[in-house]
């Protein structure tokens, strides 16, 4: 039986320049002109916001934010939909695996909204027989909790299961909960510099194809049919 292959959206088939693009330029720049702030005091408010919430279930809500901040921030992002844009060899990957008959979830911190609005941008549904926001767990992908209510759901084994996510304290909660194989991305957002893959914690790649060969080392022990 072929290991199921858990994928993050955001920094890891889909571009997160997209998010650094609304989070780290758009919001500020909107928060200071509906508070007549300078743009400076509107980057130091947020960025202290950003500092208490990171990791935190609310950090990923869109409905969080715009309470918080005062700025519709689900509104924000669908003016600028059209920035949305996948990772090199993201549907070649993903048509490969499908292809070769591999079971595929997406695992994402999106709250539902954000889900939803990248999905209307770039169609990933017909790759992935689950699809799940944080948002329905309770739990962001950082904590051992998260791994657990969705085990609950959606039965599977751990130590067959591959996970690939940008986030090193998504892969440490992966870690703690016991997925065995974990593999993280050099270049999350195009608008940053590439990490060097040495200095990750994980084994790495770029190019989403890359996965490929990476897929033919791994060893996954054999599932007995009777039970999984």
């Amino acid at each position: 039986m072929k290991p199921i292959i858990m994928f993050d959206m955001d920094g890891t088939l889909l571009d997160l320049a997209f998010d650094d693009l609304i989070w780290n330029h758009r919001l500020p720049e909107r928060h200071a002109e509906t508070h007549q702030y300078t743009l400076e005091h509107s980057q130091a408010t947020l960025f202290e916001f950003y500092q208490q919430h990171k990791h935190t279930i609310s950090w990923y809500s869109s409905r969080f934010w715009t309470e918080k901040v005062g700025v519709d921030t689900l509104q924000l992002q669908k003016e600028y939909q059209h920035q949305i844009k996948p990772r090199s060899g993201c549907f070649e990957l993903l048509k490969t695996l499908q292809a070769q008959g591999y079971r595929c979830w997406l695992l994402t911190n999106a709250d539902c909204a954000g889900l939803a609005l990248k999905l209307e941008n770039i169609d990933l549904r017909p790759y992935f027989e689950i699809m799940i926001s944080s948002e329905q767990i309770g739990y962001s992908k950082e904590y051992v909790e998260f791994w657990q209510i969705l085990q609950s759901m959606h039965p599977f084994d751990p130590q067959h299961a591959v996970l690939i996510d940008d986030m090193a304290p998504v892969l440490a909660g992966a870690q703690q909960f016991g997925i065995a194989h974990l593999v993280t991305i050099t270049q999350p957002s195009s608008l940053r510099a590439q990490r060097e893959a040495h200095e990750l914690s994980y084994p790495a790649i770029d190019h989403l194809t890359e996965f490929l060969p990476l897929l033919a080392q791994l060893n996954f022990k054999e599932i007995d049919a009777k039970t999984a």
